[in-house]
């Protein structure tokens, strides 16, 4: 039977209860235990797939097609397992399926209430998730903070659950804020207490503290907290900050976290792995020298709408031992007339256009592309940047000046870029792109395939629009390479340039799949031609 681990937070937002609940799931894998996470978020939209970037940072997309919240992305760098559709739960999701169960007149006539029903459809998605997935131990996080009113039915949801599963097989990591006041020179711990003490009144006592602090806590703090916690104090966990967040596993270890778990659990406690996590720390730490790549796009003030690819480009320096520099440049601010773009973009050694939507920002993207492809400066796209790249192309090598894209003008001429047939009949926003692993079959001899070593491979999609085939034969004349097809529905899914050293654009998402120990193939290729563009250059 799965045994499950449920990690809150208190005091306030952004304390790290995704890094703290990945840091504990990798740790426990690394004692040979089979582990899955999960992510219940309080807000009312069913999934953030209609969320703006701005307000919700990107939403990360599972190989089953589900769109979810960031913090999935954390889990499966971490712990380098695929998610699934349990692994992102909302109110949004859990309220209409309810609704949806009593207008079938599955409750025989009930009448439906808080408690029971929604709190048992919380319930039933925790063994949902174990069971789909086997693991001997299931992480689940609960978004927002202890007191929120929208959390409230969640957490009593887990009240219920340790009631019916025992201390045994069920265990509560708390994660609050120690202040430190500059005035009186200490650490502050009735925020601590308070948020302890919120959480009892939901009926939840926490077994393990996760304290976030600048400084070390001291035995006088820490026996201060585990009085009023009615904590153990080994029980306590300092998370101090750190210059990588890939170190904070190892800083949990150190205070033997996963032991503590597995002795509640009456789990064997074996021998820890962590050896690749420890040489990725090495390598981290001992980076030579950085090369800086122009990531452009429209969402740029707010760096986690594109996180996974700001973790991809890193871990591919990690491989080369390179620090990447990521210049953020606003896409829009290239479509000023008083702006040079080689002011903006002639130092950066590649140039990478990512996903997103709508057609704000989007000439200045497409200038973007034609000064990487011109100036020959290694470029990589990504979805709508693959699209960018086949629509810069098609207009200034090809001569088809009004190529465009209908998600941009509904009446261009030329849309080299337009809507899938399955896809012009949809009134729903929600859940309607084509999402999740697709197959992609790559010629060889081609730069995908050099890339990738293999003619199948299967990657992740988030996007309604694609390239319009009717144009294929004219781009392919003109230099334009269509290195890898969905084998099926012979959709483009990556694009090349036989001209230039190296530029590669592809319909999905590669950062995905990316990992802090195995950086994605096409991330790894594009790093390493930005650093031999880079000493091209001296």
């Amino acid at each position: 039977m799965a045994k499950f681990v449920f990690v809150t937070g208190g005091v306030c937002s952004g304390l790290g209860k995704g890094i703290t609940a990945s840091s504990i799931a990798l740790l426990l894998k690394s004692k040979g235990y089979k582990v899955f996470m999960q992510k219940f978020d309080p807000y009312m939209n069913v999934d953030p797939g209609t969320m703006s970037p701005i307000q919700h940072g990107e939403v990360f997309v599972t190989a089953d097609g589900c769109e979810t919240d960031l913090d999935l992305g954390h889990y499966e760098r971490f712990i380098d397992e695929e998610l699934n559709y349990t692994s992102n739960i909302t109110n949004g999701k859990i309220y209409s399926s309810v609704i949806e169960k009593e207008r079938r007149g599955d409750f025989l006539g009930a009448t439906i209430q808080i408690v029971p029903h929604i709190s048992n459809e919380i319930k039933n998605k925790i063994y949902e998730a174990a069971t789909t997935s086997g693991a001997d131990i299931v992480i689940t996080e609960i978004g927002g903070t202890v007191g929120d009113i929208e959390s409230s039915v969640m957490m009593e949801a887990l009240r219920q659950f340790r009631l019916e599963q025992g201390r045994e097989n069920t265990l509560f990591v708390h994660t609050t804020l120690v202040p430190y006041l500059v005035g009186s020179n200490e650490l502050k711990t009735k925020p601590t207490q308070n948020s302890i003490i919120e959480l009892r009144r939901l009926g939840i006592q926490p077994d393990i503290l996760v304290t976030r602090a600048p400084i070390d806590l001291g035995e006088a703090v820490r026996s201060k907290i585990a009085l009023f916690g009615s904590i153990p104090a080994e029980n306590i966990i300092e998370a101090k900050d750190v210059n990588n967040i890939y170190e904070i596993p190892c800083n949990f270890h150190k205070q033997n976290i996963e032991e503590i778990i597995l002795n509640q659990f009456r789990l064997k406690v074996t021998e820890s792995n962590l050896k690749d996590w420890e040489e990725l720390i090495h390598n981290v730490e001992n980076l030579e020298g950085e090369v800086e790549i122009a990531l452009v796009g429209k969402y740029v003030e707010l760096e986690d709408a594109y996180l996974s690819v700001k973790e991809a480009l890193k871990a591919a320096g990690y491989k080369y031992k390179k620090h990447v520099k990521i210049k953020w440049v606003d896409s829009e601010q290239l479509e000023k007339a008083e702006v040079n773009i080689k002011d903006i973009l002639g130092d950066v050694k590649g140039i990478l256009v990512p996903g997103g939507f709508g057609s704000r920002g989007i000439e200045g993207k497409i200038l973007a592309c034609q000064y990487a492809r011109e100036k020959k400066i290694p470029y990589l796209g990504i979805c709508l940047g693959m699209q960018i790249a086949v629509i810069e192309f098609a207009r200034h090598v090809c001569g088809i000046e009004d190529a465009s894209s209908t998600e941009f003008n509904e009446v261009c001429k030329n849309p080299v870029i337009d809507l899938m047939i399955d896809q012009k009949s949809i009134v729903n926003k929600g859940g309607t792109l084509r999402l999740g692993n697709y197959e992609c079959k790559i010629s060889k001899g081609t730069l995908a395939y050099k890339d990738y070593g293999q003619e199948t491979i299967y990657e992740r999609h988030r996007h309604r629009y694609e390239f319009n085939n009717q144009y294929r034969e004219t781009l392919e004349a003109h230099g334009m390479v269509f290195s890898g097809i969905h084998p099926d529905l012979n959709l483009v899914e990556i694009v090349e340039l036989k001209d230039h050293p190296h530029f590669i654009a592809s319909q999905f998402h590669p950062e995905f799949k990316s990992r802090p120990t195995k950086a994605h193939p096409l991330f790894s290729s594009f790093v390493k031609a930005a650093i031999d563009y880079q000493k091209k250059c001296k």
